[in-house]
């Protein structure tokens, strides 16, 4: 059985906090360029100056240390007590993953935005849809998403937001291509599953893995082979929705 992982952060302001990494971001985009439509396809490569959505998906990371960009941070996650769905969560004023994520399409299906800000919306949206599906950014405010909820990694001290963004795929020791092209094979009715839903059914999806991936661990405990055993492979799957529902959405907005 092959282990991966897939992403999604959840930035600062109320969270300090790191991302999939870029190898996780970089896997969705390249899983998501596989299921692109054709028309799509060049409308985007257009659009990126032919930049692939792997390169790009990196983008809403690198932009945190301009703080030209702060109002945007609390779009890479979303905060929820684990016994409450997220349309019964209270909302940040400042926005959330599911706002940005709406308002990076709501622009983009405008069909009349000048090509900086149509790169912007585009590359935030590649990143925030591969946000999503990391569970820890749907976690409690309270310890700041798992941030705060401190293990080891093989007897190294590291929190479980860690383990999950970038912890997992460092031991894993793949290139992202290697990890988009060694992503778990789906059948068709999987696949139409995955595909199938709205954004809000996704995220509540989510919200049931994260409710599980909290109770993996406890505090403290020295997480190793067998919790990448037990758990990359779900990492894995949540990599390829993400490029997956990253297509459905793009072939939504330019096919």
């Amino acid at each position: 059985m092959k282990y991966l992982l897939a992403l999604l952060i959840f930035s600062q302001t109320l969270f300090a906090s790191e991302d999939w990494g870029q190898n996780g971001h970089r896997t969705v985009g390249k899983t998501a360029e596989t299921y692109l439509k054709s028309k799509a396809s060049k409308k985007i490569d257009r659009i990126l100056n032919g930049q692939s959505l792997a390169d790009a998906s990196t983008f809403a990371d690198e932009i945190k240390s301009d703080r030209a960009y702060d109002a945007y941070k609390p779009w890479h996650y979303a905060n929820a007590l684990l016994n409450e769905t997220y349309i019964e969560s209270a909302k940040n004023p400042m926005g959330d993953i599911v706002v940005g994520i709406q308002e990076c399409i709501r622009q983009l299906k405008t069909g009349n935005l000048d090509k900086t800000k149509e790169q912007f919306y585009l590359k935030m949206l590649i990143h925030l849809v591969g946000d999503m599906h990391q569970p820890f950014h749907f976690g409690l405010k309270e310890d700041r998403g798992a941030n705060d909820f401190k293990v080891k990694w093989f007897n190294q001290p590291t929190n479980m937001h860690s383990v999950w963004d970038t912890k997992m795929i460092e031991s894993y020791n793949m290139s992202y291509t290697e990890l988009s092209k060694n992503s778990p094979e789906l059948s068709k009715s999987e696949l139409n599953a995955i595909k199938s839903g709205t954004l809000l059914d996704w995220v509540e999806e989510n919200r049931d893995l994260t409710r599980k991936v909290y109770q993996s661990a406890e505090a403290g405990e020295n997480l190793s082979y067998r919790y990448m055993y037990e758990w990359f492979g779900v990492a894995e799957l949540q990599m390829k929705k993400a490029g997956i529902r990253l297509a459905v959405i793009l072939n939504d907005i330019y096919a």
